[in-house]
């Protein structure tokens, strides 16, 4: 097995690095932490950035926007950006990483036209309306209602750890259609336009003192037809494809799975302080990397997952 970067990877590092070199020194101080919607303006301006330079959405097939990288290159890039520094995908993290490939796999032609090239840009943020308080771990329970009425769905329930909910355009949404049917059908994935009547955001403050929760109610809220993904009462399916196709939103696992160059880089400072230990075999050092994207050894047997398969862990290339 030949685990070391060819010439074209090489390539590409060398060319991500010098533009990150020279951009990051002048990107402007972050937000405070609390401070919301500068904290979106920061993320979205990033990724207007990456837009620009041609790395938005790097894993995201070509045809659909994206630079289409290998795993082994999506690998540098997380390398990259975390030796740079560069700032984290914030608020475009579920558009990004769960909504925007939901929609390559499963979405219209005319949804993907409207989302995909606003979602790279950074003109669009998203939340997620999976979690409710009788239905986080055992989704499949959810009760939040959304009953046809003509060419709408009215909505009726509520959500809980809505990541970035104050904050956000359009929220990826689970609701229940069918009540007579087994928990696990009668779903169905809507996309939700936030700041809809009869729809009210409260933030939540977590016992750290994060506030990038909310808990939305949704009071006869109506979303068009159009606006579902994949068939009436089939979200149970397409919810697969969202959770495999990313890591776990950031309430679940922390922002490591995301970006994993931060776990990387907290072991970096703790072995600092430590006695030195011999070096590892670089064979080793490069499994260690891998790891963190699975199938970076096999990219060149398959191109793209099919849409409904794969492991909750694998990427794009090889989610």
């Amino acid at each position: 097995m030949d685990l070391q970067f060819t010439a074209a990877e090489e390539a590409f590092r060398h060319e991500l690095r010098a533009w990150l070199d020279t951009v990051i020194p002048h990107l402007p101080a972050e937000p405070h932490r609390d401070d919301w919607m500068g904290r979106r303006s920061y993320d979205t301006m990033w990724q207007r950035m990456l837009f620009d330079a041609g790395y938005a959405g790097i894993n995201w097939p070509k045809e659909f926007g994206g630079r289409g990288a290998t795993p082994t290159e999506h690998l540098i890039f997380l390398e990259e950006t975390e030796r740079a520094r560069a700032p984290y995908v914030g608020q475009n993290f579920v558009g990004l990483l769960h909504a925007g490939p939901t929609l390559i796999a499963e979405a219209t032609p005319e949804q993907k036209t409207f989302h995909l090239p606003a979602i790279l840009r950074g003109e669009h943020v998203w939340c997620q309306g999976f979690s409710e308080p009788g239905a986080g771990s055992d989704l499949a329970s959810l009760s939040c209602r959304a009953h046809r009425d003509g060419d709408d769905y009215v909505i009726n329930g509520q959500k809980i750890w809505t990541s970035f909910g104050h904050t956000a355009d359009y929220c990826e949404m689970l609701v229940r259609t069918d009540t007579e049917a087994p928990k696990h059908r009668g779903i169905t994935w809507l996309i939700v336009p936030m700041g809809l009547p009869g729809m009210d955001v409260r933030p939540l403050r977590t016992m750290e003192g994060s506030t990038e929760f909310c808990e939305v109610f949704f009071d006869e809220v109506r979303v068009p037809v159009a606006n579902r993904v994949g068939n009436e009462n089939d979200g149970w399916r397409v919810a697969m494809v969202t959770l495999s196709r990313a890591p776990p939103a950031p309430r679940r696992s922390g922002d490591a799975p995301a970006r994993p160059g931060v776990a990387e880089h907290r072991r970096h400072r703790r072995a600092a302080h430590a006695r030195p230990r011999a070096r590892p075999h670089p064979r080793a050092v490069a499994r260690h990397r891998r790891r963190y994207v699975p199938g970076a050894t096999k990219h060149r047997r398959r191109a793209h997952p099919r849409p409904a398969q794969g492991s909750v862990t694998a990427p794009w290339t090889s989610n």
